[in-house]
């Protein structure tokens, strides 16, 4: 009991004392001890996946993979909007390029992206397009202004906590009145793809580090559908150290207990009811659709498209594009988002693909697992 009690006490500390040393060691030492017992109970250790790319970095940057590794199997799971993005998709936003008449815009991570014959900075590097980074949507609707002569496509990539940002552009793009601007929307929901791995169990699952950043738009009760339907439990972490090794307590503790709970651990940031605002100007210019992942095919719903209202804004519709099916190659990209295996087991890892030379999207982006590995984990 008094151990139950101080550690309770160290979770709480953590969220005050999110980067302290000497409360890491303790937590850490809490979190192994609830992992061995679980290890001991089931005779295997307790898998949890993380839903946010920015989850798998931290995980790795701060060793925590690292140092639980023989007690508890952490996943990485479709939580990289790059990483999960559909290779003919790819394919289709490079292609998108080679008009004359227009400007591409995009997130940084985008850029180097390999696609079957190339990648957008292979064709802005041979001046065969006008490829531009910017770091809000905002700035391509401002490039628009600057360049009415030019037609501007934002390629939009994000999950619910983008979508938003998304929508926040196409709606100044209409303030401005803007004929200029469009965007190839390509976001993706949460609940779908998580419903997906649980649907088909192909990968074991015992609880789910849940995303920070898409719950400030969702909310606690946007998850409480996976422990009500489906009997998993699941804990809204920040992304400090201390924050998640709590968040990796409370998922012991509560598999260890049997009980289905989704609990906010990320209480500063996360509201109950998360951010309807936001979700509402989405849903304004935005419908659910059905969505192509990496390597998993279509989920119906799964994605975020323009509404035939706002078919004007997009360019999927207004600049439609046809590429082939996808060479095939031998990176593992969608094995690795579904939690199938780590990315020391691709082939490619660390030989023919190295973040200098990807191959495939998780050794491009910040938040791919791949990169995290790479930079953190390789043996």
């Amino acid at each position: 009991m008094e151990t139950q009690v101080r550690a309770e006490d160290r979770i709480a500390q953590a969220i005050e004392k999110t980067k302290d040393p000497a409360l890491a060691r303790e937590l850490l030492r809490e979190v192994r001890r609830l992992a061995e017992k679980f290890l001991e109970a089931h005779g295997r250790p307790a898998a949890f996946m993380e839903v946010c790319g920015s989850h798998t970095h931290a995980l790795a940057e701060f060793g925590i993979k690292y140092a639980l590794r023989d007690v508890l199997k952490l996943l990485s799971g479709p939580g990289c909007p790059v990483c999960v993005t559909d290779q003919q998709e790819i394919d289709a936003m490079i292609a998108l390029a080679d008009g004359e008449d227009r400007i591409i815009t995009t997130f940084g991570d985008m850029l180097r992206v390999p696609g079957s014959r190339g990648s957008l900075m292979k064709v802005k590097a041979e001046g065969r397009a006008d490829v531009r980074v910017v770091y809000s949507p905002s700035d391509a609707v401002e490039i628009a202004q600057r360049h009415p002569d030019k037609q501007v496509i934002f390629l939009g990539v994000g999950f619910e906590t983008t979508i938003p940002v998304l929508a926040a552009a196409v709606y100044e793009a209409e303030s401005l009145g803007l004929e200029n601007f469009s965007m190839w929307m390509s976001g993706k929901l949460v609940e779908p793809i998580v419903r997906y791995l649980l649907d088909t169990g192909e990968t074991h699952i015992d609880a789910f580090i849940l995303p920070g950043h898409v719950a400030t738009i969702l909310g606690r009760k946007g998850f409480l559908w996976l422990a009500e339907e489906y009997g998993v439990n699941g804990v809204i972490s920040g992304f400090e150290m201390n924050e998640i090794l709590s968040s990796l307590y409370i998922l012991l503790d509560l598999v260890l207990k049997g009980k289905a709970e989704i609990v906010n651990n990320y209480p500063y940031v996360v509201r109950e009811e998360g951010n309807p605002g936001a979700w509402k100007l989405a849903e304004k210019y935005f419908m659910p659709v059905d969505m192509a992942w990496r390597e998993i095919d279509v989920i119906p719903k799964s994605g975020m498209g323009f509404r035939p209202e706002y078919a004007h804004f997009d360019a999927k519709k207004r600049f439609p594009v046809t590429v082939g099916k996808p060479k095939p190659t031998a990176c593992r990209c969608g094995e690795v988002i579904r939690g199938l295996i780590e990315p020391e087991e691709c082939p490619l890892f660390g030989k023919a693909c190295t973040p200098a030379h990807p191959i495939g999207p998780c050794m491009v982006s910040s938040e791919g697992a791949c990169a995290a590995h790479y930079k953190y984990l390789r043996q």
